[in-house]
């Protein structure tokens, strides 16, 4: 079973996405044999979460087990998180909200006990992998997903290095600089286990990030494990019952 930890819906200023609907998200799901997709709203990621969240909810609730919902908590707004059904989680972006991850002021997001996906970019003043070890030892109940591994080729073998004594932190394999001889080289790193698909998609194009993972010089069985049997182990009993 396929599933992708790390989408989105909506559209976002600066970058051109051709299709931001979930209908056309599930469309392509459907020909790439992807079963669900972790979603939050670029709405709430930006300027609104408690409208995104809710415009993510509706989108999971339209498609049955095809979407999870990863829930926006904006740190200055203190919006209000649920652990309800079709809720995968919570999304975090220390760099729009210019917040550092780990900052007291998130945590009502730890406190919540769900999987956190958390932007992470090297040397950012707000989401240095860095930080998600600080987070990660405060609170290792919380399985926390290191989004796009720190973003920066220069930083990923750091990133994995800095993971690796932590086992409720994951790398997440989205971003445009990603290749699937990274991905392999993480799982020799870190351990297949700790490894976890997202595509970025509507952000990026869905094709492109499963094409790395499908693509990458990994056993079966590792790959796998980064496809989607990490992420439903995070998960539980909150994975959709969508088709496979």
């Amino acid at each position: 079973m396929i599933i992708d930890a790390h989408g989105h819906l909506g559209t976002w200023p600066d970058f051109l996405i051709p299709d931001p609907t979930a209908d056309g998200m599930v469309e392509l799901m459907d020909r790439l044999g992807v079963a669900a997709v972790g979603i939050s709203h670029l709405l709430g990621v930006g300027p609104d979460a408690e409208a995104g969240n809710r415009l993510a909810a509706e989108a999971a609730a339209r498609h049955p087990g095809r979407f999870g919902v990863w829930q926006v908590y904006n740190p200055h707004r203190r919006n209000p998180l649920t652990a309800g059904d079709g809720v995968w989680g919570v999304k975090i972006h220390p760099d729009v909200h210019q917040c550092r991850l780990d900052d007291r002021r998130y945590d009502p997001v730890w406190e919540l006990g769900l999987p956190v996906l958390a932007h992470g970019q090297t040397d950012s003043p707000w989401s240095d992998p860095a930080r998600f070890v600080t987070v990660a030892g405060r609170h290792p109940h919380v399985p926390l997903l290191l989004g796009h591994t720190g973003l920066w080729p220069h930083g990923f073998a750091r990133a994995a290095e800095l993971a690796g004594p932590y086992p409720n932190l994951y790398l997440e394999t989205c971003g445009s600089k990603m290749t699937g001889r990274w991905i392999a080289r993480l799982a020799g790193l870190v351990g297949a286990d700790r490894v976890v698909f997202g595509s970025d998609s509507c952000f990026l194009d869905l094709r492109v990030g499963l094409g790395r993972v499908a693509l990458a010089p990994l056993a079966d069985a590792d790959r796998a494990l980064v496809l989607g049997g990490n992420l439903a182990r995070v998960l539980g009993a909150r994975l959709p019952k969508g088709p496979s």
